[in-house]
């Protein structure tokens, strides 16, 4: 839907893809999206907790200390962090680390899931992209990624933190139950597909672009193209599908991310 092959609506996608693929093209590209998901989650929450982390002590420690200060003349510039919110540059930094690591994963899923014709199975798509243009094939559209990333992850973690503090104060509580991060978590996934949407439009339609042989140049051309043909709401096209798979999927990450947090934290030894 988002890259305007085939039907405009959620059930008439389904029964596309059906017809055309079986049941098992709901699943198309999904042995890769497992292989991808891993790592990427993997490092995308671990560069997340790091960067937090390591903003908090910093603003910590520069508030009890006097900020650092540079003399241009007359002129004293004096650096704060106070204004930054950790919680926002480590969900920006998580996003595009995860995505410099991961994105050859990207590319193939794409490929598995958009062109199942040409790219049949996982061996068939390496051997192909390879040839097509060596490494560098597997980091095919990695700026319009990012582009994309960027706004998603900020406001993904920005979201979910920001929601979870606001709500325990609201109630009283130390901590979120299970129901409360799922539910938590869903919103900050629909709210941050939601503003990020036309971007990854783009960069779906640039993608696919590039398997047909007429590719917009850049991702303003690409935003440009999909205005001209579709109007306003051709930047939304495929927008609920997403939420539908977004939000489940966010809930039950930060549901499960919590969960082992609570188990291994406790487990952690201290300072010897």
């Amino acid at each position: 839907m988002v890259v305007g092959v085939g039907s405009k609506n959620i059930s008439g996608s389904f029964i596309e893809v059906i017809e055309q693929q079986g049941w098992q093209g709901l699943w198309a590209g999904n042995g890769i999206n497992m292989l991808r998901i891993i790592p990427t989650q993997a490092i995308e929450l671990g560069t997340f907790e790091c960067v937090k982390r390591a903003m908090t002590t910093a603003q910590e420690k520069w508030s009890q200390e006097e900020c650092p200060k540079v003399q241009i003349g007359p002129l004293s510039l004096s650096f704060s962090l106070s204004w930054i919110s950790p919680v926002a540059v480590a969900g920006a930094a998580a996003g595009v680390v995860s995505t410099l690591a991961c994105h050859p994963l990207e590319v193939l899923k794409d490929r598995l899931t958009v062109s199942h014709d040409v790219y049949p199975s996982l061996s068939i798509a390496i051997s192909k992209i390879y040839k097509e243009g060596g490494i560098g094939a597997f980091y095919a559209g990695i700026s319009p990624t990012l582009i994309g990333m960027l706004p998603y992850s900020t406001c993904y973690y920005f979201m979910y933190e920001t929601l979870k503090k606001k709500y325990c104060n609201s109630k009283n509580k130390r901590s979120l139950n299970r129901p409360e991060m799922l539910a938590l978590g869903a919103l900050a996934g629909f709210t941050a597909s939601t503003i990020s949407f036309p971007l990854e439009v783009a960069r779906k339609r640039l993608m696919v672009g590039a398997l047909q042989g007429k590719c917009p140049p850049h991702m303003a051309a690409a935003l440009a193209e999909v205005i001209r043909e579709e109007g306003l709401m051709g930047l939304y096209r495929g927008w609920g599908a997403s939420c539908l798979k977004v939000m489940p999927s966010s809930g039950i990450t930060w549901m499960f991310y919590e969960a082992w947090k609570d188990i291994l934290l406790p487990l952690k030894p201290g300072p010897i």
